[in-house]
Formats: C-alpha cells, sequence, structure tokens
C-alpha cells in the first residue's frame, strides 16, 4: 500500500468502525435505532440481539409493553432470552434471579434478600413505530421519537410491513449503496429486472445533493419526466418511492436503516408503505408481503454469485441485486484502493458529512442536532 493509500485508509477506516468506544460507534448510538420487527416478538417471549457489539434481551411483556435490557444475568452471565417472562419481568433460567424492564433484579429466590435487591443491569428505552422496535443506545436521555418517522408511515388507513435481512458485511457500505444513485442503472439490471429497475431505467442520471436539517436530498435526473429524489435521514435511512407490483397500483414508500451488530455484520431494515386503494389491491399487497416476509438475499449466497436470482419482480429481486453489489465489495469495502469518479459525488458527500460530525465528538463539540423535516419531502412517482 502506498503512503497516500495508508493515509486516506486511515482517515476512512474510523467510519466503519462501530463499536462503542468508537467515534461513530458513539455518534449512531445518539439516534433512535431499529432493533427488531414487531411481529416476531410476541407477548410473553424473548429474543437475543446483538447491535453495536453489545448483547441484548428483547422481550415483550404479557401487557404486549417491549423491553430492551442487558443480554446476560449478572449472577453467573448466562443469556437471559433462555429464560422466562413472566408478567412483565423475566426471569433467568440458571438461578431464578429475575429482572424488570429497567433492568432493576426484584428477586433472588436463594439469596435470602430483604427488600430489592442491589443489582441492576443495562436498559434501553424502547419505541414501536412502523411494524419495528426501536430503541435508544446512548446514555443521555432518549429525545422525541421524532426524527426517524414519516408522513408515509402513517397514512390513516395504509398498509406497512417491515421486515429485516443479516447481511455479513460492514454497516458503511450498505448505506453508501443508498446515496449512489447511479448503481441503480446499473445493479437493478441484473439477473431479472423488477419493476424497481425497469421503471428507473438503465439511463446514467444528472446528481444534485444538498444538506438538509434531516439529512441528505439526494437528485437524480435521468429525464424531464424521469427525476428520483431521495430523502436520506442522518445517519443510516433511506427513504424513497418506487413502483407498486402492477401497473395501476399505488407507489410504494420504502425506508430502509442499516444497523450494525459489529464490524462485519449488519441488519437492513426495510419498511414498505402504501395508502389503502381498494379491498383488491389491499389484499395483493398483504398476501405478497406475507409470501416474501422470510426472503433473504445471504441465504442464497452461492445461487445469486453464481447469476441465479429470484423468480420475482419487487422485493426479493431489489434485495438479491444489492445484496450481490454490496457483499462483492467484501466484508469490509477496501475505500484505499478505490478509485472513485463523478458519479461517485453522493459518496463523497455522505463522507464529508460524517467526517465533520466524528471531528465534532473527538474535539468534545456538540454534533449537528438534526431534526426532521418540518415539511415532508415530495418524492416523484412520475417517470418515463
Amino acid at each position: 500500500m502506498t503512503a497516500e493509500q495508508t493515509q486516506r485508509s486511515e482517515r476512512l477506516s474510523p467510519l466503519a468502525q462501530t463499536a462503542a468506544d468508537t467515534p461513530m460507534g458513539t455518534l449512531l448510538r445518539r439516534f433512535w435505532q431499529p432493533v427488531a420487527v414487531s411481529r416476531q416478538l410476541v407477548a410473553g417471549k424473548a429474543l437475543p440481539l446483538k447491535f453495536f457489539g453489545e448483547e441484548l434481551t428483547l422481550y415483550r411483556g404479557v401487557s404486549g409493553q417491549p423491553y430492551l435490557i442487558a443480554g446476560r444475568c449478572a449472577h453467573r452471565r448466562t443469556l437471559l432470552h433462555t429464560g422466562w417472562v413472566e408478567g412483565e419481568e423475566i426471569r433467568c433460567i440458571y438461578h431464578g434471579w429475575c429482572y424488570d424492564g429497567s433492568g432493576q433484579c426484584t428477586a433472588r429466590p436463594a439469596e435470602d434478600d430483604h427488600g430489592v435487591p442491589p443489582v441492576k443491569i443495562a436498559s434501553y428505552p424502547v419505541r414501536e413505530y412502523a411494524g419495528m422496535v426501536f430503541a435508544w443506545f446512548d446514555a443521555s436521555p432518549a429525545p422525541d421519537f421524532d426524527l426517524p418517522r414519516k408522513d408515509a408511515f402513517e397514512r390513516p388507513g395504509g398498509l406497512v410491513f417491515a421486515k429485516p435481512e443479516r447481511w455479513p458485511c460492514n454497516w458503511l457500505q450498505m448505506v453508501e449503496n443508498s446515496l449512489d444513485a447511479v448503481h441503480v442503472s446499473f445493479v437493478h439490471q441484473a439477473g431479472r429486472l423488477g419493476t424497481f429497475g425497469g421503471t428507473v431505467t438503465g439511463a446514467i442520471p444528472e446528481l444534485r445533493y444538498q444538506e438538509t436539517d434531516a439529512g441528505i436530498r439526494q437528485i437524480a435526473t435521468r429525464s424531464k419526466t424521469n427525476v428520483r429524489i431521495s430523502d436520506w435521514t442522518f445517519p443510516n435511512n433511506n427513504h424513497i418511492s418506487q413502483p407498486g407490483m402492477m401497473k395501476d397500483d399505488p407507489w410504494i414508500d420504502v425506508g430502509v436503516w442499516m444497523v450494525p451488530h459489529d464490524d462485519l455484520s449488519t441488519t437492513r431494515f426495510t419498511v414498505w408503505a402504501v395508502p389503502s386503494s381498494g379491498a383488491e389491491s389491499d389484499q395483493r399487497f398483504t398476501d405478497y408481503c406475507r409470501d416474501h416476509a422470510d426472503y433473504n438475499a445471504a441465504d442464497h449466497h452461492d445461487a445469486l454469485f453464481a447469476g441465479i436470482y429470484p423468480d420475482d419482480l419487487l422485493m426479493d429481486i431489489t434485495s438479491a441485486q444489492d445484496y450481490v453489489a454490496q457483499l462483492g465489495q467484501g466484508a469490509i469495502a477496501d475505500r484505499a484502493t478505490e478509485y472513485l469518479g463523478k458519479s461517485d459525488a453522493g459518496i463523497v458527500f455522505l463522507r464529508r458529512l460524517f467526517m465533520r460530525e466524528l471531528d465534532a465528538i473527538r474535539a468534545g463539540r456538540p454534533t449537528k442536532t438534526w431534526q426532521r423535516l418540518a415539511q415532508a419531502a415530495e418524492l416523484p412517482i412520475q417517470v418515463a
């Protein structure tokens, strides 16, 4: 590696590192992050999770309220999700220690406690939204749940479907893909032409990027009638609009969050939202989502890299195409040896924002106060 490449690598590598003691890990923890899909968390059950390198236990009390606490019992460090949910608390399988949703140990059956035991494990505020469970990981008080919200996900009578896909690669290359409008002209033409790639077409766009109160506005113009706008929200969420399953179906608002488990594994949480447009169309969307709920491109890695794509025109094919492009970069993209051009204007714009925020964290200065747009972004749907 040349001296220039080494310097470039040292400058960019912190963007990919997300452990709690890293600047990027610190930054990401200062935002509400999705950690699970609501329908997968049954009342009275618990799930093991790992985000930002930290083991966690997510459980839903019998009331339906979700709780997120540390992954292991303070006693002998066994995994808490293997125990039992009792009311709004969870009991460890090993020696019966019990914890409430604040992480407070409420009972140690074999310790003859008088009063509340002097033991507490970590807990995190949670909020359910758009079919997902979000969590606040920073030690500071959780802010209002506002920045992640989109009007498109809150339409009265609208249909909303969320799904997770865990991919074995770094979060940053997944996020960078959202600010790469040119990739649509190639990646989403591969294997099988879905409704998304077919509508956007393979034309090369002219690019514009603007920083907003919430993140980045990406404008990709392929023609006067083919203008795509992405409403990207800091630090890891993209919101776009894409065509539905059939010509006359309403367009779908798609929100995508990339949340790291660690530096080599990331979950892509996707929300699909459509306005109600009649019983037949609504049922078709509902049935399709149910039938494709479990597709994860990572489960088809070998087939995809052999050029075998799913027989699908919407969710599965779009995911598969993105997977091949992003996993083709390796588990962590080698940014020291990449060769950027003008088509990478969005990548450069994004990295500069991240570097600016990380520089503030290193210097002990406040980062930007990102806030929800005063008016919802208009995402054009009329394309050639």
